[in-house]
């Protein structure tokens, strides 16, 4: 019944904005043309705050007002036909969460699950956050919920345990923290939509009519042919030289220091660092230019999240932890997985693993449950004791540590 209900609601309800649309049309000609003096070009030029606004602006603003209660009622309907029979608690217009317990394999699986629109939840943006201000640190994620003034988080992408640095792409409002490793998938939020794609990163220095290749920003070094950027987000100082390396300080596009130790970086500026082999090209250099991209290009996207493997691709399951070098991760644990349906319902969810009540999950299991949930694309986030939900003030799922260990980073939903 739920659902013949939305149904007829729904038809009912773009009836009738119809009929307001063509009511308020009709009404601003009528009153244009009987009450409103005619306009000529001499007016325009004589008065200047003369504005008439044209159909376009005012059935807009009509559908604004009507949109913020049409988007609500449509996702309260997919929600509710989605999940009958369970509890479905409103944590705001457009945000729910849901608790169940799932039986694989004749085995019990605690999951929590959030579901979120943005065009319903219109006062919250989805977006990551950091532990604090600087790469190299850690809090738990209560903390930073709290600091970021968010109405539901969970653990987000994967860190490096003894500093916190993130290993892998991080943007939060258009500003690239971290790249890629491994090209690792990653999920790119928009204003209004979602992508998935495996990252690479695309960088280049130029200067004294030498271009050299960037491997990477704000990562931990991999190998020691690689060339580096460290920004203020790093930390105060960059890390050590490779053997036989160099490190260049840029400032407004001049390099103003060169040494073969950690160097301080400028708030205007970063820190190259590689092997002098390659980097002696821009000694002396008047000017350097660094150009950096991502590969896929992104156009508009506002915030980037890294995890793997793959749990659904294009609507079909696709696990593809060999090739995200993640075999280590495999197994029944506890997990974290994000994703997204084709009402662009974004999904985050959080299972729980290494009890009796709540044995966790393989990576297929998590991979055709976010399928069953509807995602046509879903990825795997950090798991094991890193997962953890919060939800209105309060840890919904039950981590092996109490509150969760101290994260790097996190997705908030969050007041605008």
């Amino acid at each position: 019944m739920d659902t013949i209900f939305a149904k007829h609601r729904t038809y009912f309800q773009i009836r009738t904005s119809l009929y307001a649309i063509g009511f308020f049309f009709l009404a601003f000609v009528l009153y244009n043309l009987y009450f409103t003096p005619s306009i000529f070009a001499n007016d325009l030029i004589a008065n200047s705050n003369v504005t008439v606004p044209t159909m376009t602006t005012l059935t807009k603003q009509i559908n604004e007002g009507l949109n913020s209660g049409y988007f609500k009622d449509r996702f309260d309907a997919r929600i509710r036909a989605k999940y009958r029979g369970y509890y479905v608690r409103n944590v705001a217009d457009g945000v729910k969460h849901i608790q169940i317990t799932k039986y694989f394999s004749g085995k019990p699986v605690k999951l929590n699950i959030v579901e979120v629109n943005q065009l319903a939840a219109k006062d919250y943006e989805i977006r990551p956050a950091v532990a604090s201000s600087t790469l190299n640190n850690k809090r738990s994620l209560r903390n930073i919920a709290q600091n970021n003034n968010s109405i539901v988080a969970i653990n987000g992408g994967f860190f490096k345990p003894q500093t916190g640095v993130p290993l892998g792409t991080l943007m939060i409002n258009k500003k690239l923290f971290t790249g890629p490793i491994y090209d690792r998938v990653a999920l790119g939020i928009f204003d209004n939509g979602y992508t998935v794609g495996r990252v690479q990163f695309r960088g280049k220095i130029i200067g004294n009519g030498h271009e050299i290749q960037i491997d990477n920003i704000n990562q931990p070094r991999m190998l020691s042919s690689y060339i580096l950027i460290y920004t203020r987000d790093w930390g105060a100082y960059a890390p050590a030289s490779p053997q036989y390396g160099v490190q260049l300080r840029v400032e407004d596009n001049r390099i103003t220091a060169a040494s073969a130790n950690p160097l301080s970086i400028p708030q205007n500026g970063y820190v190259i660092v590689g092997p002098k082999s390659k980097l002696s090209a821009l000694f002396g250099a008047q000017y350097v230019d660094t150009q950096i991209t991502l590969n896929p290009y992104w156009e508009n996207v506002k915030h980037i999240i890294s995890g793997g493997p793959y749990l659904v691709k294009d609507g079909e399951v696709f696990v593809d932890m060999t090739a995200q070098k993640l075999q280590s991760i495999g197994g029944r644990n506890p997990r974290t997985a994000i994703g997204y349906t084709k009402d662009n319902d974004l999904i985050l969810i959080t299972a729980d693993g290494r009890e009796g009540s709540s044995v966790g999950l393989t990576l297929n299991e998590l991979a055709y449950f976010m399928k069953s949930l509807g995602c046509v694309n879903a990825i795997n986030l950090d798991g094991g004791g890193s997962t953890v939900m919060y939800v209105n003030g309060a840890i919904v799922n039950k981590p092996h540590q109490p509150g969760g260990i101290a994260l790097s980073n996190a997705v908030v939903i969050a007041k605008k």
